[in-house]
């Protein structure tokens, strides 16, 4: 099969999902803010340690670009990201900054306060926002998203109360899964397209 092919016939196949489940376009469209967890949502949920040059170890993780392109899109096109998460590490504050993300907290593992507080500043109503996350910290947002998401790797009860289970699991793309979804059902995807492919 052609590149060509292969490319049509996912874009087919995306088409017919959205097709085949509207409530998920409705809720799509009024997304205007897009936060998430870290771990297992834009990472495959591994932690590596090693020793750094003072001796101190450091902790690492690591990102898929196709999620990087995406949250580019986002900044593009007038969706406000941001992330909620429950542990701390100076590489997400970095890829945060790439990825001109305005919402940026660490170190919570209570997430309503901060999502009450994200809401507050943007202006936006919660079923304005999305929430993509994969373990129980998350589930509290995730119910009181506009969009909540579990991702293809969240635990079994996360998934239960989503609106949402991305086919795709965290660090491997699931946050541009997200985004694609977001992009098509507010008619946005076509400019993406244009700007791109011509």
């Amino acid at each position: 099969m052609s590149k060509k092919a292969d490319y049509e016939q996912r874009v087919d196949a995306q088409s017919h999902e959205l097709k085949a489940n509207p409530h998920i376009i409705e809720r799509a469209k009024k997304i205007k803010l897009l936060m998430m967890d870290v771990d297992g949502v834009m990472t495959d949920g591994k932690l590596f340690y090693f020793p750094g040059p003072d001796g101190k170890i450091v902790e690492t993780k690591g990102f898929h670009s196709h999620d990087g392109v995406g949250l580019h899109l986002c900044h593009q096109l007038g969706i406000v990201t941001g992330i909620i998460s429950g542990r701390s590490s100076p590489g997400v504050d970095e890829r945060a900054r790439m990825l001109n993300m305005k919402y940026v907290y660490q170190g919570h593992l209570e997430k309503i306060p901060l999502w009450d507080e994200v809401l507050k500043d943007a202006g936006l109503a919660p079923e304005q926002a999305a929430y993509i996350g994969d373990d129980f910290t998350d589930v509290p947002l995730i119910k009181r998203a506009g969009l909540g998401v579990a991702t293809a790797n969240a635990r079994d009860e996360v998934k239960q109360v989503a609106h949402l289970v991305t086919l795709t699991p965290g660090g491997q793309g699931a946050v541009r899964e997200v985004i694609e979804l977001i992009l098509k059902s507010q008619g946005l995807w076509d400019k993406v397209i244009h700007k791109y492919f011509g």
